[in-house]
């Protein structure tokens, strides 16, 4: 097997103008500067449409008298690839299990949903909120009383079986 080197000569500079190439970035900026259609969104005075899968911070549903959905199985913290979900279950005296302790770790999270679709009793959601700026790092433990009061919409789940789901 022979070894085969080809020989790249460099253009001639007749050929090569950065003044052209300059003048040409120039001319799409300039373009652009001058179009009338505006791309961008004046936030926060206009809404921001997301779209309705779009993955943001948790949520934990609860029930009407205001216990939390979460039945404490431990699936969310098994299936979860960042670790970033700590449960402790507990049960009361009727034999109904419950957390004690549930929270999430949002600097860790990947928001990849997989904690909502593992969920046999859908409890925790990811939600449609994605304004979650905080001056401290403790405040991104989301600990359970903070889940159960948040209030934005939740994420729907893609089902690959419906054909006319986006």
């Amino acid at each position: 097997m022979a070894i085969t080197t080809t020989l790249v000569t460099r253009p001639e500079i007749k050929d090569t103008s950065y003044l052209r190439a300059a003048l040409k970035g120039m001319k799409i900026t300039l373009k652009h500067m001058l179009n009338p259609k505006k791309i961008t969104q004046q936030y926060p005075e206009v809404e921001t449409r997301l779209h309705p899968r779009w993955r943001g911070t948790h949520r934990m549903e609860v029930h009407e008298d205001g216990r939390p959905k979460c039945v404490a199985c431990g699936l969310c913290p098994t299936v979860c690839p960042a670790n970033c979900i700590r449960l402790v279950g507990g049960e009361d005296d009727q034999g109904n299990r419950y957390p004690i302790v549930y929270e999430i770790d949002e600097f860790r999270c990947i928001f990849c949903g997989m904690c909502q679709e593992v969920c046999p009793v859908e409890a925790i959601h990811v939600g449609q909120d994605f304004e979650n700026a905080e001056y401290s790092r403790e405040r991104f433990v989301y600990d359970l009383d903070r889940l159960m009061h948040q209030d934005h919409p939740t994420t729907l789940l893609w089902d690959p079986s419906d054909p006319t789901s986006e």
